[in-house]
């Protein structure tokens, strides 16, 4: 047994030997730095995703094909580790390692090229598709690592596999509203019943559309809430879009008059009252023009609607406004009397 102050000259030996793997490892990694940069000036993208598949994968087997070497070659690993030197064990590495670059590899080839395609397209639904792929390449090609590891040692992988079966059945059935709202985000991206930034209704809420998310879509309501909607109620409510065809919006105002009123002289007064507020207002549209319909005679009173076309869908209540103050100033110079509910009793003795 040689000694060098103090110490077993072939434990020098594994330390120099585990050094100079930690050089070669360090030497690879500023060779690997310098090639990324080199390939950051190519067009292609291809020597991108080589260098970030093997660079680290490559380092770490370095470090450990010479640590193994250094305790295996020297006679210094303890009869408790003896373990390692199982040839099971190497295969196991090198399975990881090819797990390791093989998962990288795909993983970068999705998100580079999937990326790129899907910045052509008009729609998100690629853009999600690419997501839920850059995750699941991940997860089959470990799950496939680790079956193969199992099988290198001969355990039975059968009850993985079944209970793997089972464990997808659940997670799918634990996890059914994030897929049926995944996929409620996908045909809202592909049937395009309404954009960001346009004006919805679903059920009792009302506003405008601010994101269209993988889970859930939100609106801004009018009084500045933000609510948020799950894609999966959007596909299977009935969506009004006020936004579409085009801004435009018909507005409808009820008006009633006493009996007694000449029916013509009210449709006069407020199809002029309806060309005033056009002309001296930024809120309506001369085509399609106004109309106004004489629609029953009610218990108290003749009633009307009076239908305008305002220039977009957020001003509703401008319109309103405008038109309501004119009828009423009208009606007061025209001597027209506005009923409200009454009941005449006529008692007989």
């Amino acid at each position: 047994m040689v000694l060098v102050a103090g110490i077993e000259f072939n434990y020098i030996l594994a330390a120099f030997t585990l050094l100079l793997g930690i050089l070669i490892a360090f030497l690879v990694r500023a060779l690997v730095r310098w090639l990324a940069s080199r390939a950051g000036e190519t067009e292609t993208y291809w020597d991108d995703i080589i260098i970030a598949s093997f660079g680290t994968p490559v380092q770490v087997a370095i470090i450990a094909f010479f640590l193994y070497f250094a305790l295996t070659w020297f006679g210094i690993l303890p009869d408790s580790m003896a373990w390692i030197q199982d040839p099971n064990y190497v295969t196991s590495f090198y399975i990881i390692i090819s797990a390791w670059i093989l998962s990288t590899f795909l993983h970068s080839i999705i998100h580079i090229y999937g990326r790129r395609y899907a910045e052509r397209s008009d729609t998100d639904l690629d853009d999600r598709l690419v997501e839920l792929f850059e995750l699941v390449i991940r997860y089959v090609i470990w799950f496939v690592a680790i079956m193969a590891i199992l099988k290198v040692f001969e355990i039975d992988i059968t009850p993985f596999l079944a209970g793997a079966g089972i464990a997808g059945i659940a997670v799918a059935l634990a996890a059914q509203d994030l897929i049926s709202n995944f996929f409620g985000g996908a045909i809202i991206t592909v049937d395009k019943p309404f954009k960001v930034g346009d004006r919805i209704k679903v059920e009792d809420f009302y506003g405008d559309v601010i994101s269209v998310g993988t889970r859930s879509t939100r609106i801004k309501t009018l009084d500045y809430q933000i609510v948020t909607i799950p894609n999966n109620k959007l596909t299977t409510n009935v969506i009004i879009n006020y936004s579409e065809p085009d801004q435009k919006l018909r507005i409808t105002i009820p008006v009633s008059v006493a009996y007694g009123t000449d029916p013509k002289r009210v449709k006069e007064i407020l199809l002029e009252i309806a060309r005033d507020a056009i002309k001296n207002t930024g809120y309506l549209l001369d085509e399609p023009a106004p109309t106004v319909f004489f629609t029953e005679f009610a218990d108290s009173s003749l009633n009307f609607i009076l239908r305008v076309w305002a220039r977009k869908y957020n001003i509703p209540e401008e319109v309103k406004d405008a038109i309501n103050c004119r009828i009423a100033e009208r009606f007061a110079q025209e001597g027209i009397a506005i009923p409200f509910p009454q009941m005449d009793v006529h008692i007989t003795k």
